[in-house]
């Protein structure tokens, strides 16, 4: 089997590993960096747990090879709180009852952080659309909704 060797930086720490090249990008996460707030739901791309961030665009990582990601900069649940606690989407998830059993809520966490980066007052519908590649099986979105709603609206109250 071929190796290859790798450098990706998740969460703003640089790490380089010795990758087959058929290992996962979840599971270099996961098992080799010990970052397990990453899902594994479905390995097809319909669930969304394994969302993270790659170069900034939400992607799911169960499909994408860690060799892909060579270079890349990747941010995972765990580098979204910083010194200042929660974020304002991580709070909203809190505050709207945006979590039910959590195994969506670290992919839903992602995908929303992507969401308000590129647009800091998303309409509901815009929400949706962003959502729509996350399966939540408990709470039927409306409170994951509303989360990104307040995450948005506490976002703005520093403009």
């Amino acid at each position: 089997m071929a190796t290859h060797q790798i450098t990706v930086t998740v969460n703003g720490t640089a790490h380089s590993a010795t990758v087959d090249s058929r290992l996962l990008l979840v599971h270099l996460i996961r098992d080799d960096l010990a970052l397990t707030g990453t899902h594994i739901g479905c390995d097809t791309t319909h669930c969304g747990a394994c969302t993270v961030l790659v170069d900034g665009a939400p992607t799911k990582s169960c499909t994408m090879l860690a060799v892909q990601a060579n270079g890349a900069e990747i941010a995972t649940v765990e580098g979204l709180a910083g010194a200042d606690g929660m974020t304002p989407l991580q709070e909203g998830f809190q505050q709207e009852h945006g979590l039910q059993c959590g195994f969506c809520t670290p992919g839903m966490l992602m995908t929303g952080t992507a969401l308000l980066e590129s647009n800091p007052d998303p309409s509901e519908a815009e929400i949706r659309e962003a959502i729509s590649g996350n399966l939540c099986r408990c709470t039927g979105y409306v409170n994951i909704v509303k989360a990104v709603e307040y995450a948005a609206a506490r976002m703005g109250e520093g403009d």
